[in-house]
């Protein structure tokens, strides 16, 4: 059980980061806490929960952190001639999403630990991606450039790569230990799927907004890559784009008529407490090590990604920590900024922009099957340039197609969280 929120203020902020060791991760982490101390007052405090995978990297990671903070405040007051003053706390965890007992083990703790949580980002992930091929790779930066570097289609994932039996030693049936899932799906989005179900209870006793579930996608959430009949992309040689394609489905469709039937049993409503909200953003195009370069690649990868951003490109923010962003302006903002935005325009896909100065911010990102807002016709104000590829303008069967997927996929997720916290359970 949860301890009280009885008397807790709202000035008081939970939020929890996974994947926070390194990349985009440790980046919004560092946002968080920069524009946290910047916007708010001394009366105001920030409790950030991380994870990673070892205790190792937990432990590396609070002292960046810890320093980060030191170097913020220094800087400020040196600068700017006023002091940050509103506290910071940090909190490290463990987990494996690709391993669901050590998901369920974090859940329990958090909610033994924790009194609430305002928002949780749902960042660590794995691309599954093997090398590059070079020659694609070459001819289509040379006759297709940026749209190459933006919407790459030369990158190589490994097929039929999964997780291996989650139970091996255990007492279950035969049969349940030697389930297995796509290692890309449990990472990118099963695993987390069943640890937000779990914490659900922290998300409803948030007290200042709905509690905010923030999916981390991508740009390159093909809707070509995808399949409900290889749902967990276990046979796509596009794991990891397959993955994202269905985050965007989940979060796009979750607010939907339709879909709540499964919604509500994935984040069961709590007394008057509002429903947790969930959202899905991307980085734009960052230089991270999601495919593993050689470091004199990673210097011409970077150099190309500035390129594009100088010849026009809306999406290359280059840096994780622009590509920070969105997460972070979806985490920070106010309900209100939120809920107005998504009552003119639709619930939207919000993506860290940048222009060719590095100015970056948050703006909508097309989407295929729902356009920028779920509403038919309404494009007004959208650079083509920033369309992916197979996206054309939403029509009545495209956006009633959508809605038809997203139900598909709620009801079938719903159905693999229920099996497995069934074998979960006989393990008990």
């Amino acid at each position: 059980m949860a301890p009280s929120t009885a008397g807790l203020e709202d000035f008081h902020s939970y939020i929890l980061v996974t994947g926070a060791n390194g990349g985009l991760g440790y980046s919004i982490c560092c946002r968080l806490i920069d524009e946290f101390l910047r916007t708010r007052p001394s009366s105001h405090s920030l409790r950030l929960i991380i994870t990673t995978r070892d205790k190792s990297k937990s432990h590396d990671t609070i002292a960046k952190l810890k320093d980060h903070i030191f170097r913020t405040r220094r800087h400020h007051k040196t600068h700017e001639k006023t002091p940050l003053v509103a506290k910071i706390y940090l909190q490290a965890e463990q987990v494996d999403l690709c391993h669901l007992r050590s998901v369920q083990n974090l859940t329990k703790k958090l909610l033994h630990a924790l009194p609430k949580l305002d928002t949780i980002i749902l960042n660590a992930g794995q691309g599954g991606f093997t090398g590059v091929d070079w020659p694609l790779a070459a001819w289509t930066i040379l006759t297709d450039f940026p749209a190459s570097v933006t919407y790459p289609t030369f990158k190589l994932s490994q097929v039929g790569d999964v997780t291996g039996p989650q139970m091996p030693n255990s007492s279950a049936p035969a049969r349940n230990r030697q389930l297995d899932l796509g290692t890309v799906f449990c990472s990118n989005v099963f695993g987390h799927y069943m640890l937000v179900h779990g914490i659900a209870p922290l998300l409803s006793n948030s007290t200042a907004t709905a509690g905010r579930v923030v999916w981390i996608g991508t740009l390159e959430a093909y809707p070509s890559v995808f399949s409900t009949s290889d749902m967990q992309g276990i046979q796509s040689p596009s794991a990891y784009e397959s993955s994202k394609r269905l985050t965007d489905v989940l979060a796009l469709s979750s607010s939907l008529f339709s879909t709540q039937p499964f919604v509500r049993r994935f984040l069961p409503p709590s007394g008057d407490h509002r429903p947790p909200k969930q959202y899905v953003t991307h980085p734009g195009i960052c230089a991270t090590n999601i495919v593993r370069l050689h470091w004199i690649l990673v210097y011409i990868m970077t150099a190309a990604f500035y390129l594009a951003r100088w010849v026009g490109s809306p999406w290359h923010t280059v840096t994780p920590y622009k590509g920070a962003c969105a997460p972070v302006w979806v985490a920070l903002a106010s309900q209100e900024e939120l809920d107005r935005l998504e009552k003119d325009d639709g619930a939207g896909k919000w993506g860290s922009g940048i222009n060719v100065e590095g100015e970056e911010r948050a703006t909508r990102t097309e989407v295929q099957g729902w356009g920028i807002g779920g509403i038919v016709g309404d494009n007004v104000g959208l650079q083509k340039r920033k369309r992916p590829p197979q996206v054309e303008d939403l029509t009545e069967q495209a956006r009633e197609q959508f809605e038809l997927l997203g139900r598909e996929c709620w009801q079938s997720m719903e159905r693999l969280r229920e099996e497995w916290e069934g074998i979960l359970g006989e393990d008990d």
